[in-house]
């Protein structure tokens, strides 16, 4: 049978903590946003094209209602993809976030992080290395391989760009061989973000329509990474893979 990080976070939520921690019933994926003192709400937008881009390119069931979470909410634990963005510095994380958001990535929960302002070593990108570190002291950031299997939980992918491609590689906090946290500088779902009337928000930079393609389908692949933890690292999938890819 699949394991999943919902039969994770399910199973951790009865062993190890209160029935209020027990991961919910309902089968759709609802895109969850992690809120913190910053601007946590510049692609809320961006997440509900998300859901419709799962809904259209795969077969997972979706909701189309983005869900914002306190980081110290047990309700944590009823999704196991959440959404960390943000433009700019936040204040640092309290003690209860940081233990409640220590305590759901150890039971299989998923975080991908996402610089919404494209910044290197200040801003965003500054306040969250120093966050994450304080969640996973022993777990840093560190380059993820094209390897990876997150390059190939769904599309075949051999870059990791989003609205801006500032980094070529995306960083992971790894438990184990598991990615609990992924993390881009590139403001992936900034290439999803479209305006009242429809149109794309942002432009798409260098890489114009062909890049927003590439940052679509690495955030389907996340999202399939998240509920479906390293299956297709086996050999056994590639097969399937290389037919899908032709």
């Amino acid at each position: 049978m699949l394991l999943t990080r919902r039969h994770l976070l399910t199973a951790a939520s009865t062993l190890a903590v209160s029935r209020a921690f027990a991961f919910g019933d309902a089968s759709l994926f609802v895109p969850a946003i992690a809120q913190h003192g910053g601007k946590w709400d510049a692609r809320i937008n961006a997440l509900r094209r998300l859901s419709w881009e799962l809904q259209r390119r795969t077969s997972i069931e979706v909701s189309l209602e983005v869900r914002p979470l306190p980081l110290a909410s047990p309700k944590l634990f009823d999704h196991p993809f959440i959404y960390f963005g943000g433009e700019g510095d936040f204040p640092p994380l309290r003690g209860e976030e940081i233990e409640n958001l220590r305590r759901y990535l150890t039971y299989g929960g998923f975080v991908f992080a996402d610089a919404n302002d494209g910044s290197d070593a200040a801003g965003f990108d500054a306040a969250f290395r120093r966050e994450i570190a304080r969640v996973l002291p022993q777990n840093p950031l560190a380059p993820v391989s094209l390897a990876h299997v997150v390059y190939k939980s769904f599309f075949l992918l051999d870059a990791s760009p989003g609205r801006l491609l500032k980094k070529p590689q995306l960083e992971a906090c790894s438990l184990g061989k598991r990615g609990a946290v992924l993390y881009s500088q590139n403001d992936v779902l900034g290439a999803l973000s479209r305006d009242e009337g429809g149109g794309y928000e942002f432009e798409v930079m260098p890489g114009g329509e062909a890049q927003r393609e590439i940052a679509t389908r690495l955030m389907v692949n996340a999202v399939m990474y998240a509920m479906c933890l390293d299956y297709k690292d086996d050999a056994v999938h590639l097969p399937a893979i290389m037919k899908r890819r032709r």
